[in-house]
């Protein structure tokens, strides 16, 4: 399939400003009209109504809070399945949430072609379609009392997400958070009663200054910011506010402030204990995360600890908020289950390791609504291992048991009233993603979640991969896995693809990718590996591509082509390489820094110059990646040094740049730039542009497409 007709060198897509008026009860305050709160609104919401915005680390006075969010009713868009016009027997099924009783699940499924909201019960197929809105459902949270079921959405497949509510019925659904024009919202816990969801909105940068070219401020100010109309004011850029609220279902109490912060990376509330007094947030860029206890009544911090990316469900309080359970890797290289003792005011008085690996990392923590269990994802260098633990005191998890599992990567932990019998996602090299049911320890695939024989209907069976251990050429081990195109002698040398994931401090899994299985399908092996950087392999592992480290993580993809020719089959003239956002940066790098090394390259949403990179991206995400690659100001010679931009000279081979339309983690123009700069130097480079599309591609037919794109075009180049 070719590439897209259109030539959008010179277009870039960016979300409308925000117009800056508020909801409607701000603008009734300002035109002097009191809002009153409706009657029978949640006992923990009504205490805390005082609440004034909380002093984070880092700001030196309380930030100024977003508007608080309004709910929006929306019409009901439930569908019953037999009015669907088309459904996918290859389909995958994840992220679950169980109701109260155990028995029904809410999950996210493709199955129309669309990541949507569906519930169904654990042990029949009477599924159910709750929004057949066409955006992207994320997040899926069913609340405590079992009366509302939360997700979050990307509208337009965008990064900019919303918060909504829905009963399990499909009747009552309404926006929470996050519908304004240029606003985002991110969903956090419920209440244990569920009476009151917390919800982060995302406030962006208004006026000019928010998206003119110049670079985000990444620190806050030492100073008070300027006062309107003061001409200081005109001259600093706004930076973006992150506001944590809790707000009801039904719109029946006012929003409740529980946090708020300038020039945040990130703000998520992970729980709130039973008594209201303590709440739980996860704050700061990757890399740098915080677990914080603030205290409500005054929404002081009371305790703070670092705690390990990843998974952003941390960890949760007891029923008495006497002892806090984190997922941490706190002096350490691996993450580990702590238990925090605190005091009535939330204070920390002991910190001990209950439960810890030498050589892996807890990936996954889920507590029962009870307290009284655990269970513990671990990370395996690439693969899931399951236990199901009962702690009894901080520095004893309790017994535990291993829980077989029937694929190798576990996704996401929900807890049921037994504590025995957990629903997870799964994921494996040889089935789509799915939920399953454990109880006591027997795996019990839901019949709504696709069978491992309807993995790829109609084409070759899938391909297990095997581990390969390469080494850098400065000693340091690295991983990956290594797929074999079927029907291909083991010896002979195979056209191979590498393909480098995201993060940077993402892993490659041994689990079944669309991607890879096109690309096998062509007769090309593809070995995913992991360069210094990637996660599950120890926090020095992960630091070890900071500053400039970085070129050593460029090389590092040159070591991995050459163990995948010496100690694989792959052939030395046959090689391309590909991957997604940090990987498609790696692949525009390996391109200009190993020149003859690859015959073509696929880059998607790839970072191509630092500068344009740090000037047009989303405030949150310029803040995190300040840390991994360098400040955009204090570091600007190294950022340029390492930008592929600042090489371009060098390319030699043929370029396939893939972006989505509505990107604004990485913007189109990243890859606009580098496409159009080939051009001039008379190298072949085409551009593929996804409508409706953000930095993730989530639409089956926008994924259908780039795989063949992809792989007709390194086809092609990697023939004899």
């Amino acid at each position: 399939m070719a590439a897209d007709p259109r030539n959008p060198v010179t277009e870039t897509f960016l979300p409308p400003p925000p117009d800056g008026t508020g909801g409607p009860r701000e603008r009734a305050a300002a035109n002097g009209v009191e809002t009153a709160r409706a009657e029978g609104a949640a006992p923990f919401v009504r205490t805390c109504v005082r609440a004034v915005a909380t002093e984070l680390p880092g700001g030196v006075w309380p930030a100024e809070a977003q508007p608080s969010p309004e709910p929006l009713l929306l019409p009901d868009a439930a569908v019953p399945v037999d009015a669907l016009p088309r459904l996918l027997v290859s389909h995958g099924c994840w992220y679950p949430s169980v109701d109260p009783d155990g028995r029904h699940v809410a999950f996210v499924c493709d199955r129309t072609g669309v990541p949507q909201l569906w519930t169904g019960p654990l042990g029949g197929d009477d599924v159910h379609l709750l929004d057949a809105d066409p955006h992207p459902v994320v997040e899926v949270s069913w609340s405590p009392d079992g009366q509302w079921i939360a997700y979050t959405t990307a509208p337009g497949g965008g990064e900019h997400t919303r918060v909504l509510c829905v009963r399990p019925d499909g009747t009552g659904r309404r926006i929470l958070a996050g519908g304004e024009p240029g606003g985002s919202a991110h969903l956090g816990c419920w209440t244990h009663d569920g009476s009151a969801l917390a919800v982060t909105v995302a406030g962006t940068p208004r006026g000019p200054a928010a998206r003119d070219g110049r670079t985000a401020l990444l620190t806050a100010p030492s100073h008070p910011p300027a006062a309107a109309g003061d001409p200081a004011a005109a001259a600093e850029p706004l930076p973006r506010t992150l506001s944590a609220y809790l707000v009801t279902p039904d719109g029946s109490a006012a929003p409740v402030l529980l946090a708020s912060e300038r020039d945040a990376a990130s703000l998520r509330v992970c729980d709130v204990s039973r008594d209201g007094r303590l709440v739980l947030l996860r704050r700061g860029p990757r890399g740098r995360r915080e677990a914080l206890v603030v205290r409500t009544h005054d929404l002081r911090v009371t305790c703070e600890m670092p705690v390990a990316d990843g998974d952003p469900w941390i960890g949760a309080f007891t029923p008495d908020a006497r002892l806090l359970w984190l997922r941490s890797d706190h002096a350490r290289e691996h993450a580990a289950l702590y238990a925090v003792t605190l005091d009535r005011q939330g204070r920390r008085l002991s910190l001990s390791v209950a439960a810890e690996r030498d050589d892996s990392g807890l990936e996954l923590l889920a507590l029962d609504r009870d307290g009284r269990s655990a269970v513990l994802s671990w990370n395996v260098r690439g693969v899931s291992e399951l236990e199901v633990a009962a702690p009894t005191a901080p520095d004893n998890a309790g017994p535990s048991r291993a829980v077989p599992l029937p694929h190798e990567v576990v996704t996401k932990v929900a807890v049921t009233p037994d504590p025995d019998a957990p629903v997870v996602a799964l994921s494996g090299s040889l089935r789509r993603p799915g939920v399953w049911w454990l109880p006591q320890g027997t795996a019990l695939r839901t019949p709504w979640s696709s069978r491992d024989e309807d993995v790829a209907p109609g084409s070759h069976p899938p391909v297990r991969p095997v581990p390969m251990r390469p080494v850098a050429r400065d000693g340091l081990d690295l991983g990956g896995w290594y797929y074999r195109a079927p029907g291909r002698p083991p010896t002979e040398p195979a056209p191979c693809v590498l393909h480098l994931h995201g993060g940077p401090e993402e892993q490659e899994r041994p689990v079944f990718d669309p991607l890879y299985h096109e690309l096998l399908g062509r007769g090309l092996d593809v070995f995913a590996p992991d360069v210094r950087g990637s996660s599950g392999y120890g926090r020095s592992f992960v630091d070890a591509d900071l500053g400039r480290g970085r070129f050593a993580a460029i090389d590092d993809v040159a070591d991995c082509a050459s163990h995948a020719v010496l100690e694989g089959p792959a052939d030395p003239h046959r090689l391309a390489v590909m991957g997604h956002s940090y990987g498609g940066y790696l692949v525009m790098a390996s391109l200009v820094w190993h020149p003859y090394l690859f015959r073509t390259g696929v880059p998607v949403c790839g970072i191509s110059d630092f500068t344009t990179f740090f000037a047009g991206t989303e405030p949150w995400l310029a803040r995190s990646a300040a840390y991994k690659y360098g400040h955009p100001e204090r570091d600007r010679e190294l950022l340029h040094e390492l930008s592929p931009m600042s090489r371009i000279d060098a390319l030699r081979v043929p370029v396939l740049a893939v972006h989505g339309e509505h990107d604004s983690n990485v913007p189109p123009g990243e890859s606009e730039q580098f496409v159009r700069a080939a051009r001039e130097r008379g190298v072949e480079a085409q551009l593929l542009v996804l409508r409706d599309e953000g930095h993730d591609f989530r639409r089956a037919d926008s994924l259908r497409t780039f795989r063949r794109t992809a792989a007709d075009w390194i086809q092609r180049h990697l023939a004899d």
